[in-house]
């Protein structure tokens, strides 16, 4: 749980009774949107296009069960004494937002709905102003009040933008698809083949993943030619395998969770110089996959 966004009982009647929830009309429909394929407590990159990067967003899009497009209609200072650990320097805020679309959320939402917010006031010690501002947030559900959210993270209310919602409608989608791709975990046993031909072969790695999932990748090495590599989910790798393309799932799970150089324990099988190829094979795949480009603390 966020130690910033504690939903307790006291703080959670707190906040209600600083600025009451109004009853709800109709409920907002849960879905899955995959049309149209920042306010926060935290600077993040911006990246080319607007809005925040690939990395930032899938943190936050895979570990909310909701995901709102919304318009914030009031906020509430709370007092310090009545904030449990609030960190020091920041205000807490109850902030009320009317749900203008649900991007994921299993069992919908109220068309108004409210959450605790942590902010930096200013330098001149000034509380930034959202009302009327549209906001996507990031958020689960607070057992026993369906009008209240708890933020997933300080920083998962975001200033809404074409980019950012495109982006986090496609990775809620991708997530839910019946191929995504499993969560990686590690590296685990790397194998190198020495061709016929000097500086010919081919190195298999194998990684791990939080479901046993199989993947793997694999780099061929072929005399004047760069090396090719491409990863596989599944036992066998067949000439679809290929590399992720950029800004995808895959890659995602790739890039931000890879280690940075190839486990020793990974090569205790290979001759010396087979470890070696092994070890540059993997750089290699690094090199290829890009920075991760994760900004913001996890």
């Amino acid at each position: 749980m966020n130690p910033l966004f504690p939903v307790t009982a006291s703080a959670l009647s707190l906040a209600l009774v600083a600025l009451p929830v109004r009853a709800a009309q109709a409920p907002v429909a849960p879905q899955v949107s995959a049309s149209n394929d920042a306010v926060s407590g935290a600077a993040m990159q911006q990246d080319p296009v607007g809005g925040i990067g690939y990395a930032d967003i899938a943190d936050l899009v895979l570990s909310a069960p909701i995901i709102a497009d919304a318009t914030v209609r009031s906020t509430s200072k709370i007092k310090a004494a009545e904030a449990p650990n609030l960190a020091p320097g920041l205000v807490r805020l109850y902030v009320e937002v009317d749900v203008t679309a649900l991007v994921r959320g299993a069992d919908g939402l109220p068309p108004r709905i409210g959450y605790l917010l942590d902010v930096m006031p200013d330098s001149a010690g000034r509380v930034p102003k959202f009302k009327k501002a549209r906001v996507l947030i990031f958020a689960r559900p607070v057992a026993g009040a369906v009008n209240q959210v708890q933020l997933v993270a300080p920083d998962a209310q975001l200033d809404w933008t074409p980019a950012s919602d495109a982006r986090a409608r496609r990775i809620a989608k991708d997530a839910l698809a019946s191929d995504a791709p499993p969560v990686i975990t590690g590296v685990g046993n790397a194998f190198h083949v020495a061709g016929a031909l000097p500086g010919e072969g081919e190195t298999q790695i194998f990684l791990t993943t939080a479901d046993q999932r199989p993947v793997s990748l694999s780099i061929l090495r072929r005399p004047g030619e760069q090396p090719h590599w491409a990863v596989a989910l599944s036992e066998i790798v067949d000439e679809s395998a290929a590399p992720p393309a950029p800004e995808t799932l895959l890659w995602y799970r790739m890039a931000c969770a890879l280690p940075p150089t190839l486990p020793e324990r990974s090569t205790t099988s290979l001759e010396a110089a087979d470890a070696t190829i092994a070890r540059e094979d993997y750089a290699y795949v690094l090199a290829a996959l890009g920075p991760c480009g994760r900004t913001r603390k996890i």
